[in-house]
């Protein structure tokens, strides 16, 4: 059986993981790198691990946190984070490396006193290869899992024609929008994302809810943290801002909206088609393979929303899985 060893993060390791992550994993993504879950970092109890072969080479990291769930010591990876999980290196892909990663995993964390294990695997449109090993060794180790349910376009299978690609009922709401005289612009001001934030927070009040990161957040993420990670887009009417999003760039592979919103009292306009519409051109005129408009799921998957996954469908969406595997230990 070959051996590896295991060692906690440290913040001397910072500038190393985050190569690892972006240039030598098979499914790494911003997502993982300290340079994005540091954000966070006061909120969370970092129990992050490197797993090595030999003395310094990287075969796995695994960002990860420790909470306390009904009484239970578990081991999140993560919970700052859409994906976590186990980050492998495109070396050591292969049967061997990924089930000596999974027994020392196993192994340490129940020397440790963890009561449960939880991984957050990366989708597989945003990873560079497959996760079907991982996933494997996973389900033989005893795992469960969960899935969120995701909708995303596939450029590759997506006519040029954007519009063509909508349900009738899309369409022509889409056509709609554009007797309204709705204007569509990247944002680049301080005040024009604050005026975003005002209508994302409008439109998630109405469901009890609040924005997952705050606007000295989102400001931080556009000019230092996520410099070229992270963008804003704004529709306007009659020089009004009324509707918007933020967006996650994963590469060159993956536009991802992050947040979608408009102003409740301008749905007549049709906001939403337009700016949906316009984000999708936007995407493939940048060369992006996919478009994804994410989950539409609560309480660990079991609850759909049905209105907004339908939404998202009229777009000519495919469905994805975002996948969680959880082992009491």
């Amino acid at each position: 059986m070959l051996e590896l060893k295991i060692m906690g993060y440290c913040e001397s390791f910072r500038e190393k993981w985050d190569d690892f992550v972006m240039n030598h994993s098979v499914n790494g993504t911003f997502l993982q790198t300290r340079r994005f879950l540091e954000y966070h970092r006061n909120r969370f109890e970092d129990v992050s691990l490197v797993i090595y072969k030999g003395n310094d080479t990287v075969v796995a990291v695994i960002p990860a946190c420790a909470i306390c769930d009904e009484g239970k010591k578990e081991f999140c990876a993560h919970c700052g984070s859409t994906f976590g999980g186990i980050v492998m290196s495109d070396l050591f892909y292969d049967i061997e490396h990924v089930d000596a990663v999974m027994t020392v995993l196993e192994s340490t964390l129940r020397k440790q006193g963890y009561h449960r294990v939880r991984l957050k695997l990366t989708s597989e449109i945003f990873a560079g290869q497959n996760g079907n090993l991982l996933y494997y060794f996973l389900f033989q180790r005893g795992y469960s899992s969960y899935d969120e349910l995701s909708c995303y376009i596939d450029f590759a299978s997506y006519d040029e024609d954007i519009a063509s690609n909508f349900t009738s009922g899309r369409r022509r709401d889409y056509k709609y929008s554009l007797k309204n005289e709705l204007t569509f612009q990247k944002l680049g001001e301080r005040q024009q994302i604050a005026d975003f934030y005002g209508i994302l927070c409008g439109n998630l009040e109405k469901f009890g809810a609040k924005p997952v990161h705050s606007f000295e957040e989102l400001l931080e993420f556009k000019e230092s943290r996520l410099l070229d990670i992270v963008e804003f887009y704004g529709v306007y009417h009659e020089n009004q801002m009324i509707a918007g999003s933020m967006v996650f760039l994963f590469g060159s592979q993956v536009f991802h909206t992050q947040y979608l919103a408009a102003d409740q009292s301008c749905l007549k306009l049709y906001p939403m088609n337009f700016l949906d519409a316009n984000l999708i051109r936007t995407a493939r005129e940048r060369g992006f393979s996919y478009f994804s408009f994410g989950t539409s799921t609560e309480e660990h998957g079991t609850v759909l929303n049905k209105k907004l996954a339908e939404f998202k469908e009229g777009f000519g969406t495919q469905y994805g899985m975002n996948r969680t595997f959880v082992k009491e230990l």
